[in-house]
């Protein structure tokens, strides 16, 4: 499995999909509700990109108020970037560019210090892009445009989450620029998790590819943790899925041993399993890293599986040890990824331990 950010798409658009109108001025579509809401997702990513032609048409700052500033990332084909732009003059964070590789040396000279120039290949590779930012410590990215941008990177199916905000008009315009162009884009529906009024606007928030994927998953081995025996200990349940998504094996505490615990009882069915070495497994909790019950922890189970990528909702509180399942797993070089959204569905169903609301 290759790593890359996840990624985080967000746009705002006329009711018949414009992102501007063609007049000088830019056009309005967020409401001040809305400008909050995405200053506060800015400060939760590792870093924001937009495309040259935004830098050179609106010429974006790209900063938070609510947190800290993410790194600044823009893609360019022709090299054309003015290091006079807010993108290379405001905010005290790094700011990357991905070129051409025939644009490489001229622009690298043209900005000196003001950014670090990144050879993306010829023409720009979205996968290549995305794996050197991985290599660079970023771990979401949020790409706000333009229109080329958006229809790169959903194109090229490597966009995990879309929030797209309607604003209440229409703009009309044949030349005005529009969402996303024309475009081989990935089959299938979206997954819709949310839409939220924002004064009067509204936010669509989309799952798409591995995202949905993992949060259908995910929500598999939620479901499995109601399968459990009555107990004092957690009611987890777990799915295990190969490259494809297919599913190998599940399992859930107590489901063949009151001692059981999800994760071990759904490797338990596979053995040494040649697939386990592309597999993901879900569980509905942070998987443990001390127990009492037998010697060896659901952490450690992984591991040994060769299990590359974990996927869990809630990070187990110190009810009976304090768990370092998460961070465990990361520093043996495991991909985890947390979808907190789903904890409250877990802590329903652990209600009955002390401390668990």
């Amino acid at each position: 499995m290759s790593k890359r950010p996840y990624v985080l798409a967000s746009a705002a658009m006329s009711l018949d999909g414009f992102l501007d109108d063609t007049s000088q001025e830019r056009l309005l579509l967020s409401s001040p509700e809305d400008f909050a809401r995405v200053d506060q997702v800015r400060a939760g990513v590792d870093a924001i990109l937009v495309g040259a032609n935004t830098i050179r048409t609106d010429n974006p700052r790209l900063l938070s108020r609510s947190g800290p500033s993410p790194v600044k990332v823009t893609l360019t084909t022709s090299g054309k970037l003015d290091p006079a732009a807010k993108f290379f003059t405001t905010g005290d964070v790094a700011k990357l560019v991905y070129a051409a590789s025939p644009a490489v040396p001229e622009l690298s000279a043209s900005l000196g210090d003001a950014a670090t120039v990144v050879d993306a290949g010829d023409p720009v590779d979205v996968h290549r892009v995305l794996a050197d930012l991985a290599e660079r410590g970023i771990g979401r990215l949020m790409v706000e445009g333009g229109s080329a941008i958006h229809t790169l990177f959903l194109t090229e199916d490597v966009v995990d989450e879309l929030h797209l905000v309607v604003a209440p008009f229409f703009v009309g315009q044949r030349e005005a620029p529009r969402f996303v162009g024309a475009g081989r884009f990935p089959q299938g529906r979206l997954m819709l998790v949310e839409t939220r009024q924002l004064g009067d606007v509204v936010l669509l928030r989309y799952l798409a590819g591995r995202a949905a994927r993992d949060h259908r998953r995910l929500r598999e081995a939620v479901e499995l943790a109601e399968r459990c025996p009555p107990s004092t200990t957690f009611r987890v349940g777990a799915v295990i899925t190969d490259a494809a998504d297919n599913v190998l094996a599940t399992g859930f505490s107590g489901e063949t041993d009151p001692h059981d615990h999800a994760e071990e009882v759904a490797l338990a069915k596979l053995g040494r399993d040649p697939r386990l070495a592309e597999a993901t497994i879900y569980s509905s909790l942070e998987p443990c890293s001390e127990r009492a019950s037998r010697p060896i922890t659901c952490t450690q189970h992984i591991l040994d599986a060769g299990i590359p990528r974990v996927v869990f909702a809630w990070r187990e509180p110190d009810v009976f040890v304090h768990a370092q399942g998460a961070e465990l797993l990361r520093a043996a070089g495991r991909e985890v990824v947390e979808i907190p959204e789903l904890a409250p569905l877990v802590r329903q169903a652990n209600r009955h331990l002390p401390g668990v609301d």
